[in-house]
């Protein structure tokens, strides 16, 4: 009985005080309600931000900033390992290129193992309608002299026309200035090939064709070994086309070479 007499006058007591604040609230004019308004703000926001966080606590709220700034991290972490990784692969394909090259050269070598040969690879190229010239990484300090032959895995490149300590200078048997002296593997027949202004870079023509020589296409040609530069048996490269002409000396046959001067890359210099 006396504890609902008690509750009785204390909701007397705050509903008078409410009944006051309202008054004196209507009563106050408009300019001063920020000023009010600024007290209230002073008094109430500290409640209500520490009320807020711990609604955000109890609710997990509170983890996102810290979710943030761990994402933030990882992603830097991330960005670190990635150009740390491509790096590696930069490296790993440097390491392979220069393996590739190496069991080049090594299948060179054996390959041709009768020839005394220093091997180098092609640091430089100038293979158009006007010129056949590469130049390659091993000169006179390396036992390169001018008229040396220069060969590749698949046949014949060409020939030195000159050399620096640490350079050479190839004409290649495409350059329009370029002769050879070949045969026919099969029949032995032999003529005399130069370099063809042609847009493939890769064929060379076949002249002097002796009147009674057969040319058959898709025949491998050679050196001859004639001529005093080019050792005999290389592979020079194969018949493409025969070109008979109402004078059977003017007669000539258009000869892919084996060596695709645009991929070219590693090379063996004979040097005896």
């Amino acid at each position: 009985m006396y504890k609902k007499k008690k509750s009785g006058v204390i909701g007397i007591v705050v509903t008078v005080i409410i009944l006051i604040l309202l008054v004196i609230l209507s009563n106050i004019k408009i300019e001063n309600l920020t000023v009010v308004e600024n007290v209230f703000s002073t008094i109430v926001m500290p409640f209500q931000n520490g009320f807020t966080m711990l609604k955000n606590k109890i609710s997990g709220n509170d983890t996102f900033f810290t979710d943030l700034d761990n994402l933030k991290n990882e992603n830097e972490e991330l960005k670190q390992k990635n150009s740390e990784l491509e790096q590696s692969l930069r490296e790993l394909e440097i390491i392979k290129a220069e393996n590739t090259t190496l069991k080049e050269q090594m299948n060179l070598k054996e390959k041709y193992g009768e020839y005394n040969t220093v091997s180098g690879y092609v640091i430089n190229r100038d293979i158009s309608n006007y010129t056949g010239m590469v130049v390659i990484n091993v000169g006179s300090d390396d036992g390169v002299q001018p008229n040396m032959t220069v060969i590749a895995d698949k046949g014949l490149v060409g020939n030195v026309v000159s050399v620096t300590a640490n350079t050479a200078k190839v004409q290649t048997i495409v350059d329009p200035a370029s002769s050879v002296s070949c045969i026919i593997s099969t029949s032995k027949d032999a003529f005399i090939t130069k370099g063809s202004i042609n847009g493939s870079g890769r064929e060379i023509r076949a002249t002097y064709i002796p009147t009674d020589a057969v040319l058959v296409q898709d025949t491998s040609v050679e050196t001859s070994g004639l001529g005093g530069i080019y050792p005999k048996g290389i592979h020079v490269g194969t018949i493409k086309e025969v070109v008979n002409t109402k004078n059977p000396t003017d007669k000539y046959a258009t000869i892919e070479t084996a060596v695709d001067f645009s991929k070219l890359d590693t090379v063996l210099v004979i040097l005896n």
